[in-house]
């Protein structure tokens, strides 16, 4: 059986690669993948502690996450076509021109 740091550990390091691509990258598209690895970092971190605790509870709030990220996957994609229909470019620095 595969000890409970392990799925820490691959939390974790799924949890700082996005926070990485996140911080490193300006294409508003790639962050949004970014934060979408940082909610399964902490997926991944929440049901191994809910399935070492042997309590449901964990596994439930895991999939209250994946649905907050679903939503907020498509309200940040109808914002970004909203932003490419008026200037067709989905890096950060060029939108923050918009602001006038």
């Amino acid at each position: 059986m595969v000890p409970l740091h392990w799925y820490l550990w691959l939390g974790s390091l799924v949890f700082c690669i996005g926070m990485f691509g996140f911080l490193t990258r300006r294409n508003v598209i790639i962050m949004f993948l970014s934060i979408e690895l940082m909610l399964n970092g902490v997926n991944i971190s929440l049901v191994a502690l809910s399935h070492y605790m042997q309590d449901l509870r964990g596994q439930v709030l895991t999939l209250f996450v994946i649905a907050v990220a679903a939503a907020e996957a498509a309200i940040g994609l109808a914002i970004v076509i909203a932003l490419f229909r008026n200037k067709p470019t989905t890096h950060l620095d060029e939108i923050k021109e918009m602001k006038g």
